[in-house]
C-alpha cells in the first residue's frame, strides 16, 4: 500500500472507496432481509402459503378417465401360458426337451423339458378372449378386460422385480406407484388414507414395507397397512388415558411449532406432512372401522364376494372392502394374493398344478364379484383395476423331474379393466411358447405411464425434485401409455 499513490486506497481514491464499502454494506442488508423471507428458496412461489396440507386435492393435468386405482397384485408370478396366454403348440410338446434360451433364479439356460399347460382353455363373450379353467367366474367378465400379453420388466429375482413393479426402480428408496397418484392428486377423503394396501393373511411380499414406501417423499404418500378383521389399522390409537382434549392440544402444539418454525420450504413442508399425519390418524379412529364392517352389507352381496366359504372368505372380504373404500374416496388400494415364500404365494416351483389350483380358486370368485358389483353401482367406468404378478413363468420346466417353472421376466400377461379402458382385447404376444414378448412388447414403464395417464397424469411431466433433479416415475426417457387399450 506505501507504493500507491497518496490520494487513493486499495486502486480506488477515498471518495470511491465510501461510496463503494457503503453500497456494499447496504446491500448485505437488503440479503438478509430477503434471505429470511424465503426470496432465494428454490421453486418460491408467491402464492405458496407457508402451510401446505401435503393430502390436499390438486387439479389433474388433463380430465382423467380412472378416480381410483384398485391393483390385484398376485405376488409370485402367475404362469401366463396356464392362465390367459394361450399355447396350443405347448400341448404338443409336452415332456420333450427342445432347445430354448431361458434365464430366471436357476441362471441361463440353452435347453429344457416343457412343460404343457395343466389346464384347457377356451373362448369367452362377445369378444372371444381365451382364459383356461383356472378362471370360470373371472371368464364371463372378458368382455370388460384389457389383457396385456407382451409385458416386459428388467428382472427375474423376485426382491427387485416387486420393487419395479411397484416404484418402477429395481433398487429400493424410490416412491412406489399409489404414492405418486396421492402426491400428484391428494386425497379427497380427509378422514382415511389415500393409500391402502391389504396383504395375506400367510404373510407380506418380498422386500416388505419397500412395496408401499413413498420412499424421498414426505410419509403422508405411504400405503397404510388395513387389515380386513379385527381392529383395521395399526397402531393407530394414542396411549391408553389419552383423553380428547390431551390428542387435541397435541395436535394445536404442532401446528404451533409449525408458525414459529424458520427453518428451510422443505422442512417447512415436511412438519406439515407430520401435522396431517397426526390429524389423519385422529379421524381415522372412527372412520376406518365404519369402512370395513361388512354388516351393513346384504347377504347376496356378501355371496357375490364368496364371504362365508372357505377359500373365499379372506380375499373376498378385502376385495368388498375395497369396494367400500373406493366409495368414501380413497384414490388407491393393493391388494396381495399370496405370502411369505414358495408354495404360499403364486411362486410355482414344484407342483404348478397344486399352486395355481389353489391360489386362482382361492381369487377367481371374488374378483369376479368385485367387478360385477362396481359395474352395478356404476363405479368401474371410474375405477381402474389391475391384475399381475412381478413377471411370468418359463415354457420349461425348472428341474429335472415335475411340472414347476421358474421365473421369466421377457414376456408375460397382466390385464387392466375400467378407469376408460377398452376391454374385450389383447394386445401383444409372446412367441409360439410363451417363452418372450415378440409382438409390441410393453414395459412396466409402460404400465405406469397408462396408470398415471387414466388418472389424469401426464406420466412426463408428473415429477418431484430430490437430490438435485426432477424424478419421475417413469425415469428420464419419455414414455407413452399402453394407446392400444384406452
Amino acid at each position: 500500500m506505501t507504493d500507491l499513490p497518496r490520494k487513493t486506497f486499495c486502486g480506488r481514491t477515498r471518495r470511491e472507496f465510501l461510496w463503494e464499502s457503503g453500497a456494499g454494506f447496504t446491500s448485505l442488508g437488503l440479503t438478509g432481509m430477503l434471505s429470511s423471507s424465503g426470496f432465494f428458496d428454490s421453486k418460491v412461489h408467491a402464492d405458496e402459503p407457508a402451510f401446505v396440507n401435503p393430502l390436499a386435492p390438486k387439479e389433474p393435468h388433463h380430465p382423467a378417465k380412472a378416480k381410483s386405482v384398485i391393483f390385484l397384485f398376485m405376488y409370485g408370478g402367475p404362469s401366463h401360458m396356464d392362465t390367459f396366454d394361450y399355447k396350443p403348440e405347448l400341448y404338443k410338446l409336452d415332456g420333450q426337451t427342445i432347445a430354448v434360451k431361458t434365464k430366471g433364479r436357476g441362471g441361463s439356460k440353452d435347453k429344457g423339458r416343457v412343460v404343457g399347460p395343466k389346464w384347457n382353455f377356451k373362448q369367452y363373450g362377445q369378444s372371444g378372449q381365451w382364459v383356461s379353467e383356472l378362471f370360470p367366474h373371472l371368464s364371463n367378465h372378458v368382455d370388460d378386460i384389457a389383457f396385456i400379453k407382451s409385458m416386459t420388466a428388467d428382472s427375474p429375482i423376485h426382491g427387485s422385480a416387486m420393487l419395479m413393479m411397484n416404484s418402477g426402480k429395481l433398487l429400493s428408496g424410490s416412491p412406489c406407484l399409489g404414492s405418486w397418484a396421492n402426491y400428484g392428486l391428494g386425497s379427497v377423503n380427509e378422514n382415511l388414507p389415500g393409500f391402502v394396501v391389504m396383504l395375506d393373511p400367510k404373510g407380506g411380499p418380498i422386500s416388505g414395507a419397500k412395496n408401499w414406501s413413498s420412499g424421498y417423499m414426505p410419509a403422508s404418500y405411504a400405503g397404510t397397512i388395513m387389515k380386513s378383521q379385527g381392529p383395521p389399522l395399526i397402531d393407530l390409537k394414542f396411549p391408553d388415558g389419552t383423553s380428547p382434549e390431551m390428542r387435541r392440544l397435541l395436535l394445536d402444539k404442532l401446528r404451533e411449532s409449525n408458525e414459529e418454525h424458520h427453518a428451510s420450504r422443505k422442512d417447512m413442508h415436511d412438519l406439515a406432512a407430520r401435522i396431517s399425519s397426526y390429524e389423519l390418524a385422529f379421524k381415522m379412529q372412527t372412520s376406518a372401522p365404519e369402512a370395513v364392517d361388512l354388516s351393513q352389507e346384504t347377504q347376496a352381496t356378501l355371496d357375490m364376494y364368496g364371504i362365508g366359504k372357505q377359500r373365499t372368505d379372506d380375499f373376498g372380504r378385502r376385495c368388498l372392502i375395497t369396494r367400500r373404500l373406493v366409495e368414501r374416496g380413497v384414490r388407491f388400494i393393493q391388494l396381495y394374493s399370496g405370502g411369505a415364500h414358495n408354495d404360499d404365494n403364486w411362486d410355482a416351483h414344484g407342483d404348478l398344478k397344486k399352486n395355481h389350483e389353489y391360489h386362482a380358486g382361492n381369487t377367481d370368485l371374488p374378483i369376479a364379484g368385485l367387478m360385477q358389483d362396481l359395474k352395478e353401482r356404476g363405479l368401474l367406468d371410474s375405477t381402474l383395476i389391475i391384475w399381475g404378478g412381478e413377471f411370468g413363468r418359463q415354457p420349461t420346466a425348472e428341474y429335472a423331474e415335475g411340472t414347476g417353472r421358474d421365473h421369466n421376466s421377457y414376456g408375460f400377461t397382466m390385464w387392466m379393466a375400467g378407469g376408460g379402458i377398452r376391454g374385450g382385447q389383447s394386445v401383444g404376444t409372446t412367441d409360439e411358447l410363451g417363452g418372450a414378448a415378440v409382438e409390441n412388447p410393453f414395459h412396466v414403464k409402460n404400465l405406469h405411464a397408462t396408470v398415471l395417464w387414466q388418472m389424469g397424469m401426464d406420466p412426463n411431466r408428473l415429477s418431484y425434485f430430490y437430490s438435485g433433479l426432477e424424478q419421475k416415475l417413469v425415469g428420464v426417457e419419455p414414455i407413452e401409455p399402453i394407446r392400444q387399450i384406452i
